[in-house]
């Protein structure tokens, strides 16, 4: 988010950060290990619902699509399943999200305005409403729709190049699933970052900046940074990206092994 929304330099000084590893080490320095984590509750407190919507609006969208149970779905099925898992999560994601960004751009602007985030969600709710919480909720929905379609289309297409000839995709191992959960968000990623940066420098602006929503932001960037400015954060973004979804992924099917355990007919 720093690299995202950092301001454009004046004409013969550097960048406030000149990479992720810059911008990581400068926050080190400057606000210690916690300076890492700002905007981490929200994020935190939202994960767990978020993803259980979110594997819960693939199933559902898959379900849409089938006649019957057992009905195999082409890849653009799984892809249509995927984008509505990401209209379900953007309820959950948009406030955390601007929460979040603004918490991580505070310090570094040298400004201390929000405590943390509770503070954070009082504030912006006081100062707009519901509509000042849910900032940025159509850029939202524009980075995780497409990006949750690819997101878990990739992850049904590499379980079954990874499953041998003659076995059930249920018995994949695990360090196979990990591989194809880690793939799958890099491919979600490579999808979301234009909209993510659009996301970030639009919940991050100050009220009334750009009256006409991400058409201004995106015409502001082109014009200011060229295209290459829509993958600001790429490296950091991808150095999460393969151990955070391979854990998710990880995490779900052996949650579902485990509840077919105990509740087979559930």
């Amino acid at each position: 988010v720093r690299l995202q929304t950092q301001p454009k330099p004046q004409p013969g000084q550097p960048p406030l950060y000149s990479g992720t590893f810059d911008c990581f080490r400068k926050t080190l320095v400057g606000e210690g290990v916690r300076g890492l984590y700002r905007g981490m509750a929200a994020p935190i407190i939202g994960v767990t619902p978020m993803f259980a919507v979110c594997f819960f609006g693939f199933g559902l969208g898959k379900r849409l699509q089938q006649r019957n149970p057992d009905d195999v779905l082409t890849y653009p099925q799984l892809f249509a399943a995927g984008m509505l898992s990401g209209v379900f999560t953007t309820v959950i994601m948009a406030p955390g999200e601007r929460i979040k960004c603004l918490l991580q751009i505070q310090a570094a602007t040298g400004e201390t305005k929000y405590s943390g985030s509770l503070d954070c969600a009082k504030q912006l709710y006081r100062e707009a409403g519901i509509r000042g919480v849910y900032k940025g909720t159509v850029l939202t929905l524009m980075r995780d729709v497409p990006a949750s379609g690819m997101y878990f289309m990739t992850y049904e297409w590499l379980k079954n190049i990874l499953t041998p000839e003659g076995k059930s995709v249920s018995d994949l191992s695990v360090p196979r699933i990990l591989f194809a959960g880690g793939l799958a968000g890099i491919f979600n990623w490579a999808v979301a970052i234009p909209p993510d940066v659009l996301k970030s420098r639009f919940q991050t602006a100050p009220p009334g900046k750009y009256a006409n929503g991400f058409r201004d932001v995106l015409r502001e960037l082109i014009k200011e940074e060229g295209v290459a400015s829509l993958y600001k954060g790429f490296t950091a973004v991808m150095i999460r990206a393969f151990p955070a979804n391979a854990a998710c992924f990880l995490g779900f099917e052996v949650a579902m092994k485990f509840l077919n355990w105990i509740a087979p007919g559930l």
